[in-house]
């Protein structure tokens, strides 16, 4: 098998590729017009979120569809016109969220999930990012105590099926670990399990920053063309042009419009997702991440400052930003827990790549030799670069994977 490789996008999935393929020997190159971990790996809530063994559907019932549809809640809005332009993929998100369809995924996608932390913690341990790192999980909150209950029926069957670790608080319980909360709350899941980041755009720089002292490369330039030429691939850009034996396509949202550009069409579609950050104060720290589940949305003590994270809002990838979301959000979590001012001078924005079936796509491409597929993690990509990259490394060697890798494949659909 050919040795040299180039990986399109820098983000948490694409760095993680280019660090396991460098580890088995590979030359690699990775090529993104950002510095790495400046996308969409930038702004997220920077949790390895070991607990999320249910991936994100698409509501059914008809009271949140009804909460919904006048677009002001704060964890769902929609943009119609973006909406309608993702007719189809979003039509087929509704279907593969039935309960019989949804019930036969969620084995697939537990499975790349159950091997985020050890994946991840191969990678913190070489890259020396262990400082990075909070080892405590989050907590997860509800203000109704019938919501809390069905969230411990769920957590119960995952802890039998998927060993998800939890431990169910009472308000009283909840109030010794976070005492500045100021809402009435009927309790919390603390998930044990998961890791937290308190600079999740660093995380991915100190991988990159591995990945250079590995000995592989990587180039800042714009993707302008991507084609084989005499048994190779050529990727050309507007300052330099490379030859490539194989080509990882790890370019998150971006990944359907170069995909096309092969005649190969994927129905991705963009969740969109904002943040800001916040003055905190030491006479009110906030100890864990924190969400409060029946909003929609996430605080995070991070390095920047207390980070709120927003739902989703579907929307397409070029759509201007709009703050409402952040606002509502904001509103909310000012009631919660005593935020200080905005620290940064505009919302972060960011567009999260989401296939219909809720996986994503890992694997070779059919009909096209040497270009391997590595996008559409959905929520989730943060947490599963690791074990994708892990993956690509095994398929790309021949070897025997650590799953089945027939749910991941882009001719599923």
């Amino acid at each position: 098998m050919a040795k040299n490789v180039v990986v399109l996008g820098a983000g948490m999935v694409g760095v993680s590729v280019a660090w396991h393929l460098l580890k088995r020997g590979y030359d690699v190159t990775v090529v993104d017009r950002m510095a790495p971990g400046q996308e969409t790996s930038f702004g997220n809530a920077g949790i390895i979120q070991r607990e999320a063994v249910r991936p994100y559907a698409f509501p059914r019932d008809l009271a949140t569809l009804l909460r919904v549809l006048p677009n002001r809640a704060v964890d769902i809005r929609y943009r119609p016109t973006s909406v309608l332009r993702a007719a189809h993929p979003l039509l087929q998100y509704w279907h593969h969220s039935s309960e019989n369809q949804y019930k036969k995924l969620v084995p697939e996608y537990a499975a790349l999930i159950m091997q985020c932390l050890d994946t991840h913690d191969e990678m913190i341990a070489s890259a020396g990012a262990a400082s990075l790192i909070r080892k405590q999980g989050y907590l997860k909150l509800f203000r109704s105590q019938k919501a809390l209950d069905e969230e411990c029926s769920r957590a119960a069957s995952d802890y039998a099926s998927y060993g998800v670790e939890y431990e169910v608080l009472s308000k009283a319980q909840l109030a010794t670990l976070e005492p500045h909360l100021t809402a009435q709350l009927a309790g919390a899941i603390h998930w044990k399990q998961p890791w937290t980041v308190t600079d999740p755009g660093a995380l991915v720089q100190a991988y990159a920053d591995d990945v250079i002292a590995k000995g592989g490369e990587i180039k800042r330039a714009n993707l302008r063309a991507l084609k084989q030429e005499d048994g190779q691939w050529v990727i050309e850009t507007d300052n330099v042009r490379l030859r490539a034996d194989q080509v990882v396509m790890a370019m998150g949202p971006w990944s359907s419009y170069w995909l096309r550009q092969q005649g190969i069409e994927v129905p991705l579609f963009t969740k969109r997702g904002y943040h800001m950050h916040y003055q905190g104060d030491a006479n009110t720290p906030l100890n864990h991440w924190i969400m409060d589940a029946e909003v929609g949305y996430l605080l995070a003590p991070m390095r920047a400052g207390v980070r709120l994270t927003t739902g989703a809002e579907l929307t397409a990838l070029d759509a201007p930003l709009n703050e409402r979301q952040l606002s509502a959000a904001e509103k909310v979590a000012r009631e919660l827990y005593p935020l200080g001012d905005r620290v940064d001078t505009a919302p972060w924005k960011g567009g999260r790549p989401c296939m219909p079936d809720m996986k994503p796509v890992i694997g070779p491409t059919p009909n096209k030799p040497g270009l391997w597929l590595a996008f559409g993690h959905g929520h989730q990509g943060f947490s599963l670069g690791p074990v994708t990259g892990k993956l690509i490394g095994q398929m790309m060697d021949g070897e025997n994977t650590s799953i089945d890798m027939q749910p991941y494949r882009v001719d599923r659909f």
